[in-house]
C-alpha cells in the first residue's frame, strides 16, 4: 500500500529562490525572468506528465486566462522586499496505483480546492511516480 506524503515549501528570496526558476523547473519549460533578466530551460527534464495553471471560479467567471511566464513574472514582481515569500509549493506524492488520468483528476481537483478556498491561482505539474524500493 502507498503511503501518501504532503509537504509544503515557501519560495523565497532570502533563500536565494526564483518563483519563475522555480516554476520553469516543475513544468518542465522555458520560461523568461524579467526580474533577474534569465531565461531558465528546463525543457529537456523528463517525466514530467502534465502541467496545468489552475484559475479560482471567481476568475474563471470573468473569463479570465494566463499563461505560466506571465503568472510567475506577476507574482515576483508584486512582491518588492529583498526577503519576499513569491510563492508556496505543494509536493503531494499521489498513488502510483492510480492511473495517470486519477492522479491528474485528483490533482486538479485538489487545486481547485484551495484556488476557490484561498483566491489564488495554482500551477499544478504532474511528475512520472517513481516506485522507490525500501
Amino acid at each position: 500500500m502507498t503511503m501518501v506524503h504532503i509537504a509544503t515549501k515557501a519560495i523565497s528570496r532570502k533563500a536565494g529562490q526564483s518563483a519563475v526558476a522555480s516554476a520553469a523547473y516543475r513544468a518542465g519549460d522555458v520560461l523568461d525572468d524579467a526580474k533577474y533578466g534569465k531565461t531558465h530551460d528546463y525543457s529537456k527534464k523528463s517525466g514530467v506528465m502534465s502541467s496545468d495553471i489552475v484559475l479560482p471560479f471567481s476568475l474563471k467567471a470573468l473569463g479570465v486566462s494566463v499563461d505560466r511566464e506571465t503568472l510567475w513574472n506577476t507574482a515576483e514582481a508584486a512582491e518588492t522586499r529583498s526577503d519576499s515569500r513569491v510563492a508556496r509549493e505543494w509536493l503531494i506524492n499521489l498513488p502510483h496505483e492510480l492511473s495517470e488520468e486519477e492522479r491528474h483528476s485528483l490533482a486538479i481537483n485538489f487545486a481547485q480546492k484551495l484556488c476557490d478556498d484561498m483566491d489564488v491561482i495554482a500551477d499544478v505539474c504532474i511528475h512520472r511516480p517513481v516506485m522507490k524500493l525500501p
